[in-house]
């Protein structure tokens, strides 16, 4: 089986690309492939933000996050995309806080990444 690396550059907004990297990482997972890690980069970063409000009738991103965090996938936001774009570092939730190096080594340790935008 293949070990997959994630990464997540779209806004909150863009509901399709969050429900497809989701519907990937549940049937890769469900195939017996691993995932170690979810990589939040460029305004992908805006879903670790702690103060996000979303209406009722809109995708639960929240619970969306939730679900793969509970399937033991590492979700990871780059520190420095999140700091130009005023997220709180310090306070993230379920996401852990890194760098595009510690990134790059979770890369290379992966057989395939795979990019939504």
């Amino acid at each position: 089986m293949s070990k997959f690396v994630l990464s997540l550059h779209s806004g909150v907004s863009d509901h399709l690309t969050l429900h497809n990297l989701s519907r990937f990482a549940h049937a890769a997972l469900s195939q017996g492939h691993e995932i170690p890690c979810i990589f939040l980069y460029q305004d992908g970063v805006y879903h670790a933000s702690q103060s996000l409000q979303l209406a009722s009738d809109e995708l639960n991103v929240s619970a969306i996050w939730q679900s793969l965090s509970d399937e033991g996938i590492s979700l990871i936001l780059c520190v420095t995309a999140a700091e130009k774009r005023g997220i709180d570092t310090k306070n993230t939730g379920i996401f852990k806080v890194a760098g595009l190096a510690e990134f790059a080594m979770l890369s290379a340790q992966s057989d395939k990444w795979v990019q939504f935008k």
